[in-house]
């Protein structure tokens, strides 16, 4: 089966469009007459193809299809229907065209038609996937893959939504955080620019009109004014040349090394995304182990999650150890990028058999941790936020208020 886009209209004459599940074009539009829609255009679509019709200079290009996307909460929520579907019993391909009724995401739905099809034709359900990294990632699809070795899929598929609604929290949270000093942040830069450019400049041709001596902090007001207002064009002519080469620099192996290892090291927040990492790679490695991936395997899936180079080097040293038979605690220990109580209890689940529960625990107290401590950061921004802020308006206000004091002093 494919799926296809169209255009056309209701019973009432109203304009409607979507998507629609068909064998081919003259079933889809029998399917959209039975539901009383009347097609004026039907495209087939495939997913990461670009819709463009028409010919010579008339092309109609969609370009709605360049911003859509599939978000992870789409992906945790077909997850565990899927899930419910085949642990009642339902074959996969039945399960999987039931799903397309379900899915309310255009570029989803497309995707999952494609896998379906492939699963139809013989393929297993992670081979289906694979063409799809942008969707299920590696970690995704080798979990699945070791769920259908196993003959344990609903598991596998429940451990998986509970790891990406895991990881949708975590994010959330962090997001959530930084959205008010963000804001704050913005609207102070935008008074700022404001005072300096519209407001101190009139009330600088006023007091030069009087032709007193200024007090030093208006001077010095004055001058940024007209620094900002003349060179605006230069500063952010170096803004953007320092950030493109920044970003460049940033991109290099030695550049991406010296960046992530700072983001580890700097106060306050580099204890936050240490925890984040560690309890990444602690929450990942324990969904993989308990969903049988291999140890290796898991390892190498792991690495790219933590999405910090420094982490990531010292667990592919330690998957080289692993490889050599030694353990996996010992050189996430001598790495020093590990808190010693992770390592710690990784050495004790190694030794009892219960490496996945334990690692399980140790992401459990760190998400805590990371909750604890966002939610202390957050209140720690915002004073310190309202005291800058509060700063800047008193200098301005204070520069301004001095000239004016010992002009009303003097006509006294």
């Amino acid at each position: 089966m494919a799926v296809f886009e169209y255009k056309g209209f209701d019973a009432n004459g109203k304009s409607v469009a979507g998507v629609i599940d068909a064998e081919g074009a003259k079933t889809a539009r029998s399917k959209l007459r039975k539901q009383g829609l009347f097609p004026t255009d039907l495209n087939e679509q495939r997913a990461g193809a670009k819709a463009a019709k028409g010919s010579g200079l008339n092309v109609e290009i969609d370009f709605s299809k360049y911003f859509e996307r599939v978000s992870v909460q789409d992906v945790a929520t077909l997850t565990s229907q899927l899930s419910t579907l085949i642990g009642a019993g339902i074959p996969m391909v039945e399960a999987l065209s039931a799903m397309l009724d379900q899915v309310e995401n255009d570029k989803l739905r497309i995707i999952l038609a494609e896998v379906r099809d492939k699963v139809n034709e013989g393929s297993t359900l992670a081979d289906a996937m694979t063409g799809h990294p942008d969707v299920f990632s590696g970690l995704y699809v080798n979990m699945v893959r070791a769920g259908e070795a196993s003959g344990a899929l609903e598991t596998v598929l429940l451990r998986l939504t509970e790891y990406t609604e895991s990881s949708v929290r975590l994010r959330g949270k962090l997001i959530s955080a930084m959205i008010y000093p963000v804001l704050m942040t913005g609207v102070g830069c935008a008074i700022v620019v404001g005072l300096f450019v519209f407001v101190i400049p009139k009330m600088r041709s006023i007091f030069d009109s009087f032709g007193e001596e200024l007090p030093w902090i208006t001077s010095m007001l004055f001058t940024i004014s007209d620094f900002a207002t003349k060179w605006w064009w230069l500063i952010a002519l170096l803004m953007g040349v320092g950030g493109y080469f920044f970003r460049r620099w940033k991109k290099t192996p030695a550049g991406t090394m010296k960046w992530d290892g700072w983001m580890l090291a700097i106060p306050v927040f580099g204890r936050m995304n240490r925890l984040v990492a560690v309890a990444r790679f602690c929450r990942t490695l324990s969904t993989l182990l308990d969903a049988g991936v291999p140890i290796l395997q898991a390892l190498g899936i792991v690495s790219t999650v933590v999405e910090n180079k420094v982490m990531e080097d010292a667990v592919n040293a330690a998957a080289k150890n692993v490889t050599e038979g030694q353990s996996l605690a010992g050189p996430l220990k001598a790495s020093k990028q590990f808190p010693p109580i992770v390592t710690h209890m990784i050495a004790i689940g190694e030794r009892t058999g219960e490496l996945e529960n334990m690692l399980g625990k140790v992401a459990d107290a760190y998400e805590t941790e990371v909750d604890n401590l966002v939610t202390g950061l957050t209140s720690l921004l915002e004073p310190i936020l309202i005291l800058m802020m509060g700063g800047i308006v008193a200098f301005v206000a204070l520069a301004i208020l001095l000239p004016m004091l010992n002009m009303s002093s003097m006509a006294g």
